[in-house]
């Protein structure tokens, strides 16, 4: 029996002459859905081209390549994306029982909508909302650290992290937040700390018994419409503060880049949506192709798209897809006691060094005193 989210020969190209394929203008496609121009030779394309045909690369996959992919994250288990490098043996590399996607943006950015279309696509759950959304009250906002389990499974292989939106006015304190999580880890229900900010004591409190975990991967959620706001109306106050989000050094330690998911493009027009692409992309000096994925998360008709939009289902089951492939690349070799000993050693002797300094140190001083009483 094929799945509800397969379709046959049949429904692929009505697919393709459906109001999905939005990026389809008539400037550059003709009425059976071709390009007009000549994109064989991929090193003279300009960049609009280049995202246009992404697009249409996740439109010829989405069809047949939806399940599939969907199967390898349901079945995943971490590290079986690890490939050997450097003869050592997977059993010797520190993999996490669960690999920890983290994400993050600006507040209102979607990234509450974003866990609930996870959970629709992967979890099957329909519309069943998991994550509360600034929309749902306009006084909302994630106080808490949430880990969720998009996949709906007892052996699911990594989960996601909602974390509460930034104050573009307040980034040093947001940024400063963030890098705590990537370097100390998160935990389950722990408490959002704003400048000004309470949590409130009636609120339930991180309990110790959730396990703590270390960050693999980072997605960073930018609203595409205000970014497209941004650049028109010359204020770059919001771009300069996702720029400063997703070149965060800590991030940037843990993967090269972020995944950078823009949400809300549907409310855009076509021309708009893939300018305000091009641009956040130049802007942050990423790939207009790769660096990001353009993932609405609501339809016109304000549900979540899952089967009236195969796109985006695979446009968000490959972004998750690439954050596991990144994850399983960068975890290291397990420390052995000879490491721990260099370590320790290291560590002794740096204390070491530190005392003598501040033992030279206060001589010279006391030296520099009692010549001076002499005179």
């Amino acid at each position: 029996m094929r799945n509800q989210l397969s379709f046959s020969d049949e429904d692929q190209d009505e697919l393709q002459k459906s109001a999905i394929c939005w990026w389809r203008r008539p400037e550059e496609f003709d009425e059976n859905g071709h390009f007009k121009i000549d994109i064989s030779n991929f090193s003279n394309l300009t960049p609009r081209i280049k995202a246009l045909r992404e697009m249409e690369r996740l439109a010829f996959v989405a069809v047949e390549g939806l399940e599939d992919l969907r199967h390898k994250l349901i079945s995943y288990r971490s590290g079986d994306f690890w490939l050997p490098v450097g003869g050592i043996k997977k059993e010797d590399m520190d993999i996490p029982p669960v690999v920890t996607i983290l994400l993050a943006g600006i507040s209102g950015s979607g990234k509450s909508s974003f866990i609930n279309l996870m959970y629709s696509v992967l979890g099957r759950s329909g519309l069943i909302p998991f994550a509360q959304t600034s929309g749902e009250s306009s006084n909302y906002t994630t106080m808490f650290l949430e880990e969720h389990n998009v996949v709906r499974s007892q052996r699911s292989g990594f989960c996601v992290y909602d974390t509460r939106g930034l104050d573009q006015n307040q980034m040093i304190e947001g940024l400063d937040e963030v890098s705590t999580w990537m370097s100390t880890g998160v935990l389950h229900n722990q408490p959002c700390y704003r400048f000004g900010v309470e949590t409130g004591g009636s609120m339930e409190q991180s309990d110790s018994r959730y396990v703590k975990r270390k960050v693999n991967c980072v997605m960073v959620v930018a609203d595409l419409s205000k970014i497209h706001k941004a650049f028109e109306c010359g204020d770059l106050k919001p771009v300069e503060a996702l720029r400063d989000l997703f070149h965060l050094p800590s991030i940037k330690y843990c993967n090269d880049n972020p995944i950078l998911i823009l949400t809300h493009g549907d409310t855009l027009n076509a021309k708009e949506r893939i300018n305000g692409r091009l641009k956040i992309c130049e802007y942050l000096g990423i790939s207009e192709t790769t660096g990001a994925y353009d993932i609405p998360c609501l339809t016109e008709q304000g549900i979540l798209p899952e089967e009236s939009d195969p796109v985006t289902a695979f446009a968000l089951t490959e972004a998750i897809y690439r954050a596991l492939l990144q994850s399983d690349r960068t975890h290291l070799p397990k420390k052995k006691l000879k490491d721990w000993i260099v370590s320790f050693l290291s560590w002794i002797m740096l204390c070491i060094a530190s005392f003598f300094a501040i033992l030279a140190h206060f001589f010279s001083q006391f030296g520099h005193h009692k010549n001076k009483l002499k005179l």
